[in-house]
């Protein structure tokens, strides 16, 4: 064993990136004594997949998987089966003897050592860690709050408050044009408002921002779904009420997020006075001349009639693998390969992976930087290349392992949180007001649970099916094409026929595997 390893290398590249010639590909090529051979595919999540499940379909795959979570990856059902046909090779011992970093984290990190351990107790891939406050609380409502000095209003913080402040939006002018013109709320197809709203009856688990429409969760220890209880019920008959009142935008919940950036952005007046979404930017452009973007301050939880006070949460990893090595890498490609992901677990690999190289890419902080997190000591500052100058000396997305709390902490903000560059401190800060209201006995660990791969094909139809029929339903109980006294019941017992029982009683399965 030794001498030069000849890695071949399946990864997604951005736009104008070229791995093959990028200054941290030979920064690491040089560091571990490798020789990459790329084998690439876009960063369009659209089109990626089908790209790395033609090439497992033809046996012609390559030594190493790199992928990004947000494009595409393995997802644990397909680690256990290539685990299985002897394709993903397990990496215990390799992370023992040769990747102290990576063997650090699964010691000190329960999550993470959870969603790497398969069944048989080995490691077949490697996910990214990835701990960003704010997208693990996605539901988040932004509200004007200009609108709100204008009127003489206080920021809502209960359901009644929040009907109050909705109706002085509508027929209250707060943007002075002397028109009936204003949007209330609104909302669009991906960053729906129901789970803002929910969480003031029922704790609402769905995070649209990772696709997660399920509303399953654990009552008492037993996995339930939220979507046929009694305070789903109660809370759909609330946003019915502001639907009912004209206080919601009539596309909110099927535009596109393209359409309520429209709302948000129209020439004029200001148009918008409240939005669901995970942050400002997705309905305002930063930077505006009439400083719009400026207006924007995140509702904190509302509370509900009978207190319920949530926020949905969302565990930040992906489950899966973005790692993998395959039975065609040699030994001493296998140690090269996980020496090289370790390093990406390291400080100094990351921050020249993510950024670039020191000086270039980042820098060590200045007297007077502050840390994102006040908590933290500030470790470095993100020197913001130009896309170009970026694509020539970053992996970015591709090398970021080990992003946990600390890590996000510890970066250096500007202090004005209103200007762009403040932007990251601003999402923090509005975090705040949503962290901890997570009702921690409902969450149901994903990220822990490995799923049966005889059940996963028919599991994942159950829930397509179950989750399609809760948004259906929601819809049509709030827009009142169907009845929530009249038609409660008969929606209730319509689960019974999409298979219900049985995927309650597989992930209870699965559930009660995690925790031995």
């Amino acid at each position: 064993m030794g001498g030069t390893a000849n890695i071949s290398v399946f990864a997604q590249q951005g736009t104008g990136q070229d791995l093959a010639t990028n200054a941290f590909t030979k920064q690491l090529e040089k560091k571990f004594n490798i020789k990459f051979s790329w084998q690439t595919t876009t960063q369009d999540s659209s089109v990626a997949p089908e790209k790395r499940q033609i090439l497992m379909a033809s046996g012609d795959y390559p030594d190493m998987f790199l992928l990004i979570p947000w494009v595409d990856q393995f997802n644990p059902v397909d680690v256990e089966k290539l685990a299985q046909q002897g394709v993903a090779l397990p990496l215990n011992d390799l992370i023992k003897q040769y990747a102290p970093d990576i063997q650090k984290v699964i010691d000190t990190n329960p999550d993470y050592k959870a969603m790497v351990t398969s069944p048989d107790g080995k490691i077949y891939g490697l996910p990214q860690l990835a701990e960003t406050l704010h997208i693990q609380y996605p539901s988040k409502l932004w509200i004007n709050t200009d609108w709100l000095k204008k009127l003489n209003l206080q920021m809502p913080k209960t359901t009644a408050d929040m009907t109050k402040v909705l109706t002085a939006f509508k027929n209250g002018d707060p943007n002075g044009d002397g028109k009936a013109d204003e949007i209330p709320l609104s909302g669009d197809s991906h960053d729906t408002l129901i789970p803002f709203f929910m969480n003031a009856f029922i704790y609402d688990p769905q995070n649209p921002d990772k696709g997660i429409q399920s509303t399953t969760v654990l009552n008492k220890g037993k996995v339930d779904i939220q979507a046929n209880k009694d305070g789903w019920r109660q809370g759909l008959k609330y946003i019915k009420s502001l639907w009912d009142a004209g206080l919601i935008d009539k596309g909110a919940f099927t535009q596109n997020p393209a359409a309520l950036a429209q709302e948000g952005n129209n020439s004029g007046s200001v148009l918008l006075g409240s939005a669901s979404a995970l942050h400002p930017y997705i309905f305002v452009s930063p930077g505006a001349k009439d400083g719009r973007d400026k207006q924007y301050d995140a509702v904190p939880p509302l509370t509900g009639p009978d207190g319920a006070n949530f926020a949905t949460y969302a565990f930040g990893s992906t489950p899966g693998a973005t790692f993998l090595l395959t039975n065609k890498a040699s030994k001493n490609d296998q140690v090269a390969a996980i020496k090289m992901v370790d390093y990406l677990f390291t400080n100094e690999g990351q921050l020249d992976g993510n950024f670039g190289p020191e000086g270039q890419g980042w820098s060590k902080p200045a007297a007077g930087d502050q840390a994102l997190d006040p908590a933290d000591k500030p470790l470095f500052k993100n020197l913001q290349l130009s896309q170009d100058a970026a694509n020539a000396v970053q992996w970015g997305a591709l090398s970021t392992y080990n992003q946990n709390e600390a890590f996000r902490g510890a970066q250096v903000e500007p202090t004005d949180i209103y200007d762009p560059s403040g932007y990251e401190r601003r999402l923090f800060q509005a975090t705040q007001l949503y962290k901890g209201h997570e009702d921690t006995s409902a969450v149901y660990p994903t990220w822990k649970v490995w799923p049966d791969a005889a059940k996963a094909t028919q599991v994942a139809t159950e829930q397509t099916n179950i989750d399609n029929y809760v948004t259906q339903n929601a819809l049509a109980f709030i827009t009142g094409s169907k009845n929530l006294d009249t038609d409660w019941n008969s929606y209730v017992a319509g689960f019974n026929g999409l298979g219900l029982k049985d995927y309650l009683s597989t992930l209870q399965t699965a559930y009660d595997k995690s925790k031995k």
